[in-house]
């Protein structure tokens, strides 16, 4: 008979080679080498004081039974420094399926944390519900910002993870653009009459059937104001590199900037003292473990 007496700890470097096997079985559509890569981004990257660097695991006689993969980081809101973990992926083995709510719920119970989800399959929202967690995007709006009017006189530069200035970006910015164009995503800084704004999109990995022609998701700006005041200039820039359609988190159909919006997926949910910003999916498992 099987011994089930399971403890909760935090994930070590030491434990990345078993949560890689542990995460490859328990999400049997994404290959092992997907879950190395990120948890390698993971560990490098820096953190808030007091935060753990990969999150937890549930251990059953010193092996892996369960993980859940939390990635902090630290925000401003309101000229003031705020905590942010985006609650990631969770998976815990058939035969301690039981413990699973009460590993989620020890893991996620810091009151100055606001915890956010951006990938909450359809099964899992009444979950999330019941943990106190509530919904601050409802669905995605699908832009076409080539035909938009904006972004006359706007120029827009690419940003590459050697690049060593942007005239007018402060210098914590173009690390973070930088640091997301090394991840893969596409790092833009448009120079406007008011100084430069910077821009995240991240790739879309093929899926047949889902979006019929190529597109990216919006994963940073500084507000959606600002990314309805560049559409136009970078619609232009990504359309001449086959990229005609970006896809924005919404609450409804965004005016000024062409488009269609779908409440069919895309919803994301959070919970805590601070509501995450919509277009500010930057360092989340979005763009460090890739779409």
């Amino acid at each position: 008979m099987l011994a089930v007496n399971p403890r909760i700890r935090e994930i070590l470097a030491s434990d990345l080679d078993a949560i890689g096997d542990l995460l490859t079985r328990g999400f049997v559509h994404r290959p092992r080498q997907y879950w190395m890569r990120g948890l390698r981004r993971q560990s490098t990257r820096s953190l808030p004081s007091d935060a753990p660097r990969y999150g937890y695991l549930l251990e059953n006689e010193g092996m892996p039974v369960g993980c859940l993969l939390l990635i902090y980081s630290s925000k401003i809101v309101d000229g003031e420094p705020a905590m942010f973990c985006n609650v990631s992926s969770w998976y815990v083995d058939p035969l301690f399926r039981n413990y699973a709510a009460l590993f989620a719920s020890m893991t996620q119970k810091r009151k100055d944390v606001s915890y956010f989800n951006v990938t909450p399959a359809f099964a899992t929202w009444p979950i999330l519900e019941a943990q106190g967690f509530v919904s601050h995007c409802s669905g995605l709006y699908f832009s076409v910002p080539a035909l938009a009017r904006s972004g006359r006189g706007i120029t827009v530069e690419a940003v590459a993870p050697d690049t060593a200035l942007i005239t007018g970006l402060p210098a914590a910015d173009l690390e973070l653009l930088r640091r997301h164009a090394e991840y893969g995503c596409i790092s833009l800084a448009c120079q406007t009459a008011e100084g430069a704004l910077p821009f995240i999109f991240l790739p879309l990995r093929k899926r047949r059937g889902v979006i019929p022609v190529p597109a990216i998701q919006l994963g940073y700006c500084r507000s959606i104001a600002d990314y309805i005041s560049c559409a136009g200039a970078i619609g232009r820039y990504l359309l001449r590199r086959g990229k005609p359609v970006i896809i924005v988190d919404a609450n409804g159909p965004v005016a000024g900037l062409p488009g269609i919006y779908s409440e069919a997926r895309g919803r994301k949910y959070f919970r805590g003292p601070h509501r995450p910003r919509l277009g500010d999916l930057a360092d989340t498992e979005l763009a460090i473990y890739g779409m």
